[in-house]
């Protein structure tokens, strides 16, 4: 039984969602304790219990401690299953990050999976929709994982109502990865949405955007290309998403509006994170660095890529993926720069 300590280092619910990534994949029970200790609200929340309950069904798990507010579970798989999954998880909860949790289990089964996840698409504090579906499931196809996102409906806090798809194709070794230089940039490209609100909002979310970036980039040598969306919700919100095409890698941005914040704030939120990962040289984005390093951990050749930002959460993910797994690991620079991720599995 692995004992994990979820107050250590970031302290947040990647901890937990890691350990039941790994613990499906690689059929380890584990204990975790003092689950999101230094939040506001410790313990588990919505989406942490869908992310329990949709693990458990996939790996006939036996689960002890999976209700609000817990901040102690014992998970314990037998084996992973493939089918066609739907999991509500009933609030505006992430489902980007349940999905995260799901996906590396999934790879080791025999037959694509599908699977279907209701709450929300654009909230706060999770990589949106359309990170995923621009930045995460390219990188992933790079290492032979090949995952299909389709989005029904847009959830937003505090409504929710979000439907998403994904289609999970198993895998049988993963790729090294090697994304030190990510080159020229050549080409800015996004999505600024509403939903149930007025389509300026969307306009001005996208000048507040181009303006940010026009006052530190003189001349952009390449196009920026934004469109604006009237999306489906069942609630009300808006967004902005940026993609960085570059030679070499790929990056995104979002920002969500809400009540009170100025429209041109969002576009500028959104802008403000590209210029800082632009002028880092980095090839990822702090985001895909801390989402991407537990996929690196499963192949058994040297991956290294630079990050625009070594961060806590970052840290605090490598320390828990080694509990699951021996593998070595490296992070070269200081926390809040940019830096070299060096991982090399043993198994």
């Amino acid at each position: 039984m692995i004992e994990i300590d979820g107050s250590y280092g970031e302290g947040g619910g990647q901890i937990l969602r890691t350990a039941l990534s790994l613990s499906c994949l690689l059929k380890r029970p584990f204990r975790i304790f003092n689950i999101r200790k230094g939040r506001k609200k410790p313990g588990l929340m919505p989406q942490h219990l869908t992310s329990i309950r949709a693990a458990q069904i996939l790996s006939i798990a036996d689960v002890k401690g999976d209700h609000a507010g817990s901040t102690e579970l014992l998970f314990s798989p037998r084996t992973v299953k493939s089918g066609d999954f739907f999991f509500d998880i009933g609030t505006a909860g992430s489902t980007s990050l349940v999905l995260q949790t799901l996906i590396p289990a999934l790879l080791s089964t025999e037959e694509k999976n599908t699977v279907v996840l209701k709450g929300g698409t654009h909230v706060p504090f999770s990589p949106s929709f359309h990170y995923l579906e621009k930045v995460f499931v390219p990188i992933l196809s790079r290492l032979r994982i090949n995952i299909q996102l389709t989005i029904e409906s847009y959830g937003y806090y505090p409504r929710g109502g979000g439907k998403v798809r994904a289609e999970i194709i198993p895998v049988k070794e993963v790729k090294p990865l090697k994304n030190i230089e990510r080159g020229i940039v050549k080409q800015l490209k996004g999505l600024s949405g509403v939903g149930n609100l007025p389509l300026s909002i969307a306009e001005r979310q996208k000048h507040g955007l181009m303006e940010k970036i026009k006052s530190e980039m003189k001349d952009i040598p390449y196009p920026v290309e934004i469109e604006l969306l009237n999306v489906s919700t069942p609630g009300q919100g808006t967004f902005i998403f940026l993609e960085s095409e570059s030679e070499h890698s790929v990056a995104g941005f979002t920002s969500l509006g809400e009540r009170g914040k100025r429209a041109e704030t969002v576009g500028e939120e959104a802008a403000k994170e590209f210029l800082d990962y632009y002028n880092s040289g980095a090839a990822f984005d702090q985001h895909l660095s801390d989402q991407i390093v537990l996929y690196l951990s499963m192949c058994n050749k040297e991956s290294e890529f630079t990050t625009s930002c070594i961060t806590h959460h970052l840290l605090t993910n490598l320390w828990a993926i080694s509990l699951f797994r021996e593998f070595h690991y490296s992070a070269e620079g200081e926390i809040g720069k940019p830096g070299k991720i060096k991982i090399n599995s043993l198994l």
